[in-house]
């Protein structure tokens, strides 16, 4: 294991637990801070870790603009002091209360939301009017991933307009994120983010031409990041997410980012069933299952490790090493998908040179704190 890993006791450490290497952690931040050369472009997504003392982190370096995905999010980013959050989800069902009552409980912070359909931006609208209050609204854009949003054209001008012209709301600028740009060639992926960045530019010019106010645009994720931080444009806010902690899946997705895995997981043999099978402790509630079985996980110190079951508790591996390991053994494992491993985990253990140094909740594991 490489000696940034070293954690000097782990006795009281229980199994399977999230540790996040603090000077790992910080160094990421630095680089993402470098990356983009001013922090206040950045506006990183809070999904990746949804803890506070990450966000602390980020303020303390200037990073004071910050992405959400759920009200738990936003309300742990105000709490924190977050004074312009950004909420990219669009609003439905009781989330339009909620957005009423987080503006009446956090006045002075500025939040955006999205949408990308007439109904509930009427709702929306309504609803704020009705307590007297105003909310910025992104016009959610659609450029590729086909999961969300609309694609730059005449519709996205008459919605962008809708939004300006609804009492209660204020048109905020564009949301287009881009997360169906995985391309792992650097030079392929520029390509295709170019030409998602044209037809948002584009569109964000037909809108200035007719009068509309277009103040910011919320654009890209970890993989765009290096190429929207290259735009030369004072509007666009720059979202990456994983990369404050990193993890497998994206270093070999993205490998020019130059980023290192900071949240890994301790996990302990259970069991050996036979002579070539290890058990760890390592359920499907402790490190994500969304990647396929085989890629669950990479273990630094078992590299053959090859994944053969998993369960909610339990996680099987083939290794030609099975006899080095008995019950009892630790090992440590770099997820492949970071961000939903975070929200498995109640708190995570905090690790700098080497020492247990504190431990951090994950405040906004679950959908509701009080919002």
């Amino acid at each position: 294991m490489d000696a940034c890993y070293q954690i000097d006791d782990t006795s009281q450490i229980i199994s399977p637990g999230m540790i996040i290497f603090k000077d790992l952690l910080e160094d990421n931040l630095r680089k993402m801070i470098e990356l983009i050369g001013d922090p206040s472009r950045l506006r990183p997504h809070c999904k990746t870790h949804k803890m506070r003392e990450i966000i602390q982190l980020e303020l303390s370096l200037g990073i004071l603009k910050h992405k959400a995905a759920t009200f738990a999010e936003a309300e742990m980013l105000a709490d924190t002091g977050v004074k312009d959050i950004c909420l990219a989800y669009n609003l439905v069902g009781p989330n339009i209360a909620r957005a009423v009552e987080f503006r009446k409980r956090w006045p002075d912070v500025s939040l955006q939301v999205t949408a990308d359909h007439p109904g509930p931006i009427e709702l929306l609208g309504e609803a704020m009017s009705a307590a007297g209050l105003e909310i910025e609204v992104l016009l959610d854009l659609n450029t590729g991933q086909n999961r969300t949003g609309l694609p730059p054209g005449e519709n996205a001008v008459e919605l962008y307009q809708m939004i300006a012209n609804t009492p209660g709301l204020i048109a905020a600028g564009l949301h287009a994120y881009d997360g169906q740009n995985h391309q792992v060639d650097i030079n392929e992926r520029e390509i295709a983010v170019k030409e998602v960045w044209n037809n948002v530019n584009r569109l964000r010019d037909q809108l200035v031409t007719e009068g509309l106010p277009v103040p910011r645009i919320v654009a890209g994720a970890t993989g765009s990041f290096p190429i929207f931080a290259g735009i030369d444009d004072p509007d666009i806010e720059v979202c990456p997410g994983t990369c404050v902690l990193h993890d497998v899946g994206y270093g070999e997705l993205f490998p020019d980012l130059k980023f290192t895995p900071a949240a890994l997981v301790l996990t302990r043999v259970i069991s050996r069933p036979d002579a070539e099978r290890i058990t760890f402790d390592l359920g499907y509630k402790a490190i994500a299952s969304d990647p396929a079985m085989e890629n669950r996980c990479r273990f630094p110190d078992l590299p053959d490790a090859k994944p053969v079951l998993q369960n909610e508790e339990h996680l099987v591996v083939l290794s030609e090493r099975a006899a080095d390991f008995q019950p009892g053994d630790e090992l440590l494992a770099i997820p492949r998908h970071v961000c939903p491993t975070s929200a498995l985990h109640k708190s995570v253990t905090v690790v700098s040179g080497g020492k247990v140094v504190d431990h951090w909740n994950v405040a906004a594991r679950d959908r509701y704190i009080t919002v």
